[in-house]
């Protein structure tokens, strides 16, 4: 018996591999069918470390259109999967921090998830529905390097990022890798910028010290024809620009500034003593107030009942005769 249930739960190992990542509605469409979508550069999406990919077509009468969801192996890699995937026309849309959009289509980012419509551009509470089925949802924020990839001249669209030696192969073949030093930690952002002279890839490379970045400019300033500028723990790079006076400016507003958080005590109102006493003082006086009212109301009600009551005196309060 313990054979045949063991010999069920690993035939049923590829099933729960190849669980699917889209609903079965999105909006008033409804699914028909459902792929595997086909994986060029196979190297980089093993750099961007693929887990799971599926293609559904969706239908809503004579109206269809199909969604490719890729699952990565965490933000970095669906930020860079975005950038690869993310049509050469596309605009920025709101639905998202990375979200793209052209006249027929979608491309989104949902923590390590990456999703593309093709055909129809659902709505934020149509997305929402999407999210709320993906599974063991990575909230680790986005990587900030790319911010410092300068923004002038930038040709849009243009940027790749980089976090193996296949993605270097493949969108920065002008580094090795082993000038690269991915066994550092190392990852890179790439940029092409236009300039009259020719377009020209900047590449911002980030290790986890300066130290680190440190010995690896040696390294850089070794590859044939190369600008290189360190910056803290960013090495950045500009290989035989065609225009080699953008390329040094470019490379001279790459400037790494540190973020440094602290985790220490915020006091709050209720620390301070000042506002302790004060709120003693007005609990003292809403208390006096309140006796204050109360006597007067129940001397009142005394008054008004002496005053209107027709019959034998009631049995006088109880005092004390202290005089």
């Amino acid at each position: 018996m313990k054979f045949i249930l063991a010999a069920l739960s690993l035939s049923l190992l590829p099933l729960a591999a190849s669980a699917g990542i889209l609903p079965d509605q999105i909006g008033a469409y409804h699914r028909t069918a459902s792929s595997k979508p086909a994986l060029g550069d196979q190297a980089v999406w093993n750099d961007y470390g693929l887990k799971n990919s599926e293609t559904a077509n969706y239908e809503n009468g004579a109206t269809k259109f199909t969604a490719t969801a890729w699952q990565l192996q965490d933000t970095t890699a669906s930020l860079a999967a975005f950038d690869w995937q993310r049509p050469a026309d596309a605009k920025p849309a709101k639905l998202a921090t990375l979200a793209a959009e052209t006249g027929t289509s979608l491309i989104v980012v949902h923590g390590q998830y990456l999703v593309f419509f093709d055909g129809y551009k659902p709505a934020a509470d149509e997305l929402q529905a999407v999210w709320n089925g993906l599974k063991n949802l990575d909230s680790t924020q986005l990587p900030v390097l790319p911010s410092y990839l300068p923004s002038a001249h930038l040709v849009a669209n243009s940027e790749r990022y980089v976090v193996g030696p296949a993605s270097l192969a493949k969108f920065y073949p002008v580094i090795s890798s082993t000038v690269a030093g991915f066994h550092f930690g190392a990852e890179a952002q790439t940029g092409v910028f236009h300039s009259p002279k020719g377009d020209m890839t900047v590449a911002i490379f980030n290790y986890p010290t300066p130290q680190i970045a440190m010995d690896k400019v040696s390294d850089f300033q070794k590859v044939p024809a190369a600008l290189v500028k360190r910056s803290g723990p960013f090495v950045a790079v500009a290989v035989a620009p065609a225009d080699p006076e953008m390329a040094e400016e470019l490379l001279s507003d790459v400037r790494y500034q540190a973020q440094i958080t602290r985790d220490e005590y915020v006091p709050t109102k209720r620390d301070n003593m000042g506002d302790l006493l004060l709120n003693i003082c007005i609990l003292i006086g809403i208390l006096l107030g309140f006796a204050l009212l109360s006597g007067l109301l129940f001397g009142g009600l005394k008054y008004l009942t002496r005053a209107f009551r027709k019959g034998p005196e009631p049995e006088p309060m109880i005092t004390l005769h202290l005089e």
